[in-house]
This record gives C-alpha cells, structure tokens and sequence, in this order.
C-alpha cells in the first residue's frame, strides 16, 4: 500500500517546472515538464501550426518525439514542418511515422522507446483517434511515463473532440488546449499574465476574429 501523504508532504513537495519563455510565458506561465496536455481543433484553425511552435519550445529544454499517426511523413506534413522553421531544432526532435496500426503496438512501441538511454522529455502523438486507445489503455499509458510530457492532438466536431475516449482524455489531461481561428485558449491548469491565449499566426487571426 502506498504511503499516505500529509498537507505538509504536498506543500513542500519540489516540482519539475519549465520556464516557458516570450509568448508562451505570457499565455501559459511557468508548467510542470510532466503531465499530459490535449490539444484539439477543427481542422485549418491551426491546430498543427501550434503544436510545432509549442515542440519548437519545449526542445529548449530536452528531446522530443513527434509521433505522426495521422499524416505520416507525407506532403502536408514536410510543409507544416517547413512553415514553423522545425529545421531549426535540429536532432532535439525526432518524427516518427510507426507501422503499427493498433493501441498494444503504440504501448509496446513507445515503452520501448523510453528504456533508451536519452529518451525523449516529451511526446506528441498526433492525432488521438488514430491511436486507437481506450480509455483504460490511455491511463496505463500516462502512468507507465509519469516522468514525461504526453501532448495528445485530437480531430474536433464543432467545439468537442471527436469520441467518447477523447473526451474522457480531454477531462483528465492536466492542460486543455482548444484552438481556433489561430488563437490557442487554455482551458486547463497552466494560465498566464494574458489569460491563457497564445496567438499561433496573427494575420489569420486577425482575418478570423475580425468577422466576429
């Protein structure tokens, strides 16, 4: 049995924080370098725009792991990555485009992943209902890498993700990011001076908001 903890014990307890910087500071402030965030849009609101810039400065602090469910490595893909200057990160960023096509093999792929030595700090799996997860299955997932950043991207159907377990994940993740016309808005645990909005690209949403 585990060992109860007192108000003391969690008061005192020293957590792992990053130090987010510029803009990323002013929308989500400082956030723990573990947990697991979700990400999700409708599609063309800059949903994957974002979770490259968001990769661009989470690799200022360790590896990471993009692990491409949905587009693989294909055309739309190279130019999302050359459009946010991914280049840039060098091999702090690795893409993986996996032959698997089922939750056990993702599991199996990613536990085999973080045994190695410099195993990557944080992982975006793009997108969640590729992943073919249940619910049970995402949290024996977010508890077998406790010590990792998780960063699910999810499909959207008007402002929910899409499926029942994607909703269930989007509940529990500790920070909820929903994206729209270029704008991330946090709707979860890490909220900045500015309220918790990150612009993904100004004129798009300038053009967007501006018809509101």
């Amino acid at each position: 049995m585990k060992r109860a903890l007192t108000i003391q014990n969690i008061i005192d307890k020293k957590y792992q924080t990053l130090e987010l910087t510029g803009a990323w500071a002013e929308a989500f402030g400082p956030m723990e370098s573990s947990g697991v965030w979700f990400v999700w849009g409708r599609s063309g609101n800059g949903k994957t725009r974002f979770v490259m810039q968001l990769c661009k400065e989470l690799s200022k602090f360790g590896r990471g792991l993009y692990v491409s469910l949905e587009e693989g490595s294909g055309m739309t893909f190279a130019k999302a990555l050359r459009e946010t200057g991914m280049q840039e990160v060098g091999r702090r960023m690795l893409v993986t485009e996996p032959e698997y096509g089922d939750a056990d093999g993702l599991i199996e792929d990613l536990t085999a992943r973080m045994k190695r030595q410099r195993s990557p700090m944080f992982i975006v799996i793009d997108s969640f209902q590729y992943t073919g997860l249940t619910f049970r299955q995402y949290m024996k997932l977010k508890h077998s890498h406790r010590n990792k950043l998780l960063i699910f991207t999810s499909q959207a159907d008007g402002g929910q993700p899409v499926g029942r377990t994607a909703k269930s994940v989007m509940f529990d993740a500790d920070e909820k990011i929903w994206v729209e016309g270029h704008i991330a808005f946090s709707k979860g645990r890490y909220i900045g001076s500015n309220g918790g909005s990150y612009v993904v690209w100004k004129e798009g949403a300038e053009r967007y908001w501006g018809d509101k």
